[in-house]
């Protein structure tokens, strides 16, 4: 199992995709990184399972 990933997300106000690096090693993460388009802050649910599949949900603060 690789300890950082690269992920592609999608921002929830422009559309567009980004990537977030994930720390593999930790299993629930939760943080707000900027739309590398738009800027705006987007929060960030990252849960990586035990064979290392690594799932993350997108949210901006109006929801």
């Amino acid at each position: 199992m690789e300890i950082e990933q690269n992920v592609t997300v999608q921002c929830p106000y422009c559309g567009q995709s980004f990537e977030v690096l994930v720390d593999c090693s930790i299993e629930h993460q939760e943080y707000i990184e900027d739309c590398e388009v738009c800027c705006r802050p987007v929060s960030l649910v990252i849960d990586v399972d035990d064979d290392g599949t690594v799932t993350v949900q997108t949210r901006g603060e109006d929801v």
